[in-house]
């Protein structure tokens, strides 16, 4: 399984997910959680940037598709809306589909150059049912 959010270590880990799915013919997941806080209340300029936000996911999600189709590698893509923390939702989707490897980026959209590791990416190292591995 890999999570991509757009980031371009997302996109790399994604691809390395992909490349090693096809060298084990393996099914893939991809996955792109977009987080929407409890307290959000629809507004005219809250749809508009909701709506930019998906359909920023949906593009990274067809793209991906596309890719994967030209290599015969088995896809199966999820766009999640949540309330609850994207490391959570990622975590919780894995055991569900009783993943064998999550793939993710080092670092996402948040862009805090100076961490190492991305708090989602930590979140999902440290508490995993499974192996995971971290796409520089």
């Amino acid at each position: 399984m890999v999570a991509i959010d757009g980031s371009e270590h997302s996109l790399k880990a994604a691809q390395y997910a992909l490349d090693l799915a096809k060298s084990f013919n393996a099914r893939l997941f991809a996955i792109t959680v977009t987080s929407v806080p409890e307290s959000y209340h629809l507004k005219q300029e809250d749809v508009l940037e909701e709506s930019s936000e998906m359909d920023d996911s949906k593009a990274w999600l067809e793209e991906f598709s596309r890719t994967a189709k030209t290599g015969n590698t088995e896809l199966e893509t999820e766009l999640i809306n949540s309330h609850r923390p994207v490391d959570y939702v990622i975590l919780e989707y894995a055991e569900e589909k009783n993943i064998d490897l999550i793939v993710v980026g080092t670092r996402g959209r948040s862009g805090f150059k100076k961490l190492l590791l991305g708090s989602v990416a930590s979140s999902v190292v440290s508490y995993a049912h499974c192996p995971v591995m971290v796409v520089k």
